[in-house]
Order: structure tokens, then C-alpha cells, then sequence
């Protein structure tokens, strides 16, 4: 498979970065309207048999993986700016009673996987999406969990579902990893 020119890879990183935004406002539709809702609670999803997680839980773990994708492809700088204004976006748009958690829980998550993924992704690029995505799920959810909910009743479910959306997205990395090169605009 052929490296592709930086115009490529930037607008495949641009993509990754509007997609990883998008993913914002569709959590907090998702946690609201898909699935079993409870009327004062989140809507849940089955995520394996007997766990079940809030429905954003999905797009958390694809957000994870895009913004690794967004700083392959165009840069560390690009990623934290992204973390940022994916933040902002999650205080704005989450309904009231989840946009603290909302916020606080999406930047430290980011920041995490920022923190694992930039270090080890020249060497061990599958490797730094796992281990970064790992540890952004679990901040993710016991940050929002503890702030949303006072409870961490779905903590497992939301590791889990998290988990399973990250596995869907390995394929992705993979053929990233063929075709852009380590850091094509390092820090752009």
C-alpha cells in the first residue's frame, strides 16, 4: 500500500478531527433518546451480557481513537486544539444536568490519551491507541459517572462499551499506519 502526500494525510486528519467533534452533540443526543431510558436517568445499552452503559458510551471510545488519528495525520497542536474546543463543545451543547460532567470528563479523558498515545505511537502505534484508549475509558467514566450521576454503577459497562468501540476502530489504525507516515507534520 502506497504512503499518501501530505494533502492526503492532512485532509484524512481533518475528517478524523470533524468526525472526533461530531461525536460531542452525538453522545449527548444518544444518552438521552437511544435506548432503555429511565426518567431520571440515562438512556443504557446492553454492552455484554448483564452490563449496561449510557448509549453516548459508543461515540466516547470512537472519539478516542479519532483524535489519535487527527494527530497522526496533522500534528500534535491540531490534537490539543481539538481537545479544547471538543470541551467547550460538551459544556455548550450537553442538557444542563450532564454538561459539567460532560465537559470535565471529555478533557481529562483527551488529555490522558494525549498524554499515553503521543510518546508511544512512533514505535508501537497500535499499541498507543490501546493503552491511551484504555486509560482515557476509564477516566472518562469515573469522572463523568462520579459528576453526573454520584454513582459508578455503570462504570463497568462504560469501560467495556468504550472498549468494544475502540476494537471496531483497530482496523482504522492499522491502515493508518501503512499508508501515513510517523508524524508527516509533527507539530503544524
Amino acid at each position: 500500500m502506497a504512503v499518501l502526500d501530505r494533502a492526503a494525510t492532512r485532509r484524512i486528519g481533518i475528517l478524523a478531527g470533524l468526525l472526533f467533534l461530531a461525536c460531542v452533540p452525538l453522545s449527548n443526543w444518544m444518552i438521552q433518546h437511544v435506548g432503555a431510558c429511565a426518567p431520571d436517568g440515562p438512556c443504557v445499552l446492553p454492552v455484554a451480557p448483564g452490563l449496561a452503559a449510557p448509549s453516548g458510551v459508543i461515540t466516547v471510545g470512537v472519539a478516542l481513537v479519532l483524535r489519535d488519528l487527527l494527530q497522526r495525520c496533522c500534528g500534535t497542536l491540531w490534537a490539543v486544539l481539538a481537545i479544547l474546543l471538543g470541551a467547550a463543545f460538551s459544556l455548550l451543547l450537553a442538557p444542563p444536568m450532564l454538561a459539567l460532567a460532560s465537559c470535565v470528563a471529555f478533557l481529562l479523558s483527551e488529555l490522558v490519551d494525549f498524554a499515553i498515545y503521543t510518546p508511544l505511537q512512533r514505535r508501537r502505534l497500535v499499541l498507543a491507541v490501546i493503552a491511551a484508549a484504555i486509560a482515557g475509558t476509564v477516566v472518562d467514566s469515573f469522572v463523568f459517572l462520579t459528576i453526573a450521576f454520584h454513582s459508578l454503577d455503570f462504570m463497568a459497562g462504560q469501560v467495556v462499551g468504550k472498549l468494544w468501540a475502540v476494537l471496531v476502530s483497530l482496523p482504522l489504525v492499522r491502515l493508518m499506519r501503512r499508508v501515513a507516515p510517523t508524524d508527516p507534520l509533527p507539530h503544524a
